[in-house]
């Protein structure tokens, strides 16, 4: 992991939750290590909002079940920091390892993403696609996609990077 700030050019975004697939961050550990430019990973507790925003740090937030917040959420960044180390280690990154920060945020996940793309000058917001199976299908009926929104009311790039199943584990 890396000081709190970064130094020279800006991060790319990365959105990231927990038992995501691991697709998502190898792409971006690719692209940053392609692109020389360091990562700001980001889970959005979407359990919270947002009271105060702070692009530095951590945003100041309130949940909506306060009696479990600060455990869980401790426990949430905590594997979520082994994930992104391990996808790191695993990925195939020629020269200096890339610089990442794990902020976690809070409220609606897409424009959590882009205000902290925003905020950050990021040239590029890296998303993962829903998974397949008729659960993800009704969630994303009912809660909307996080990479479609974005990429239709932020300016930034949005990459959506596409979970991959091979072909014979493919059911639908």
């Amino acid at each position: 992991m890396t000081p709190e700030r970064f130094s020279g050019p800006p991060p790319l975004v990365v959105g990231i939750m927990p038992k995501q697939h691991p697709e998502v961050l190898s792409t971006a550990f690719t692209l940053a290590a392609k692109l020389s430019s360091p990562l700001l990973c980001a889970y959005v507790d979407e359990a919270s909002y947002l009271v105060e925003w702070d692009p530095a740090r951590s945003a100041h937030r309130l949940s909506l079940h306060p009696d479990k917040d600060d455990d869980d959420i401790r426990a949430v960044t905590g594997e979520l920091k082994a994930v992104i180390q391990a996808a790191m280690d695993d990925a195939p990154t020629e020269g200096a390892p890339v610089e990442w920060i794990l902020r976690t945020l809070a409220g609606d996940p897409a424009r959590a993403l882009a205000r902290l793309a925003a905020e950050s000058n990021a040239p590029m917001i890296i998303v993962g696609t829903s998974e397949r199976g008729v659960v993800h299908r009704i969630s994303e009926a009912l809660n909307g996609s996080v990479g479609t929104w974005l990429s239709h009311h932020q300016s930034h790039p949005v990459l959506m990077v596409p979970f991959r199943m091979a072909a014979h584990e493919d059911k639908l």
